[in-house]
């Protein structure tokens, strides 16, 4: 999409970041009954510090519209991804800003920069039930449901494994 830039959050943008994402996770209704995940998801500087948080911004205003966390095997985000494996978590798109092309920008980027540093895969889950516009993006790029990596963090929230596997060399 024309009129975005994604690049590398910066710590001036770590306060837009954490009002989205939260505000995002609670438009779909997942925040609700969570157990302190609104602040986990609020808390960018923690996340900056331990991958890489990209932000989706309007090239003509500079607003960020929309974020997500990029992050590699053995970091403390990590949640899916093994050897050779890539992983993005927290994806969100700005309520107000939604329909614009912002989530597949983000998630594009994280599979370049998978790509560029050559992981086998990127590895995602999704919260069952999750809006089908999101379940379509990632059909669209290509991820497909891999089982082996679906897990629950707490009772009653049932988070399902996609996986994209990248061109070798």
């Amino acid at each position: 999409m024309t009129g975005l830039l994604v690049r590398r959050a910066e710590p001036v943008d770590f306060p837009a970041v954490a009002r989205l994402t939260v505000a995002a996770y609670e438009a779909d209704g997942q925040l609700k009954g969570e157990h302190g995940y609104g602040a986990v998801l609020a808390d960018v500087s923690t996340r900056a510090a331990s991958g890489e948080v990209l932000v989706a911004a309007d090239e003509s205003t500079g607003a960020v519209l929309g974020s997500v966390t990029f992050v590699l095997p053995g970091t403390p985000f990590a949640e899916l991804s093994g050897p050779g494996e890539a992983e993005f978590r927290m994806l969100a798109v700005d309520p107000a800003a939604q329909g614009r092309g912002v989530g597949g920008a983000l998630a594009r980027a994280c599979v370049d920069r998978a790509t560029e540093l050559g992981c086998t895969a990127v590895v995602i889950c999704v919260r069952a039930g999750m809006a089908v516009s999101a379940h379509r993006l990632y059909e669209r790029l290509g991820f497909v449901r891999a089982p082996e990596k679906d897990w629950s963090p707490l009772a009653g929230v049932d988070l399902l494994g996609l996986r994209l596997e990248l061109p070798r060399g």
